[in-house]
């Protein structure tokens, strides 16, 4: 399982969570948060939450000024644990321009800050052809944490019906295969992308697009996302698969 620390997970997400004792709940805007977990060495500071936990929610804030009018805004999300408690939250940082005209295929920033304010995760995802004919400029996503240090990339990989992504470190090399559906509009139903071992014979997690119902679906573009991972996986690879949400 090289040095990452993943092993073969049952689908789905995994049961027996077991949260650490909550001494403190702060809250930020009327939400509960995730207990600050204490510092550890040669963990990307902010990113010891994601050492408790092994599966997170992405929920996407629904904006009404969208909702009205059809007018893009800058998409934000709360992520949280299995306990509702909000671990992170995430905000697109992309001009009005970028975002009305490119649609969903545009470049961005995603900026992820926990519950002291600090911008602890930064995704960038640079313009790509969005038609899986042109082999040459496929989608990427790079992932830092803290901002300015690339702790790896989600890469998607050429094919002509599937939906299929690699996973790498900060050195580029490959870590983990995500394969999806043939289909990724199916109504009335989620849709999962596994997480794969780089020879595709070991279960790692499960990344699903949550079925929001049909008027939600049809009139607004807003996200729901789950994730399973190895409480034991590497911190800087359960960000890099945070980070694979926001380009699935």
């Amino acid at each position: 399982a090289g040095n990452y620390g993943f092993q073969a997970q049952p689908m789905g997400f995994p049961g027996g969570f077991v949260a650490p004792p909550i001494q403190s709940q702060p809250t930020m805007d009327g939400a509960v948060w995730m207990p600050i977990p204490p510092s550890i060495p040669n963990c990307p500071p902010g990113l010891e939450y994601l050492t408790q936990i092994d599966q997170i929610l992405i929920h996407q804030q629904l904006e009404l000024l969208e909702i009205v009018t059809g007018f893009e805004e800058n998409n934000k999300y709360e992520l949280k644990n299995a306990l509702g408690q909000r671990v992170y939250f995430a905000a697109e940082d992309t001009d009005c321009l970028t975002r009305n005209c490119c649609g969903p295929s545009r470049p961005f920033t995603m900026r992820i800050v926990d519950n002291l304010g600090r911008e602890v995760i930064t995704l960038q995802r640079p313009l790509r052809c969005d038609a899986c004919c042109c082999p040459c400029c496929l989608q990427e996503l790079e992932v830092q944490a803290p901002p300015g240090t690339t702790v790896g990339y989600v890469v998607q990989n050429w094919h002509i019906c599937l939906p299929k992504f690699t996973i790498q470190d900060e050195k580029r090399k490959d870590i983990l295969k995500i394969n999806g559906p043939c289909f990724v509009c199916r109504c009335c139903e989620d849709i999962h992308f596994e997480v794969m071992s780089l020879d595709e014979t070991c279960p790692v997690g499960r990344i699903s697009k949550q079925w929001t119902g049909l008027v939600r679906e049809m009139f607004t573009d807003s996200d729901n996302f789950g994730i399973s991972f190895p409480m034991d996986l590497d911190v800087k690879m359960k960000a890099v698969m945070i980070g694979a949400c926001f380009l699935i």
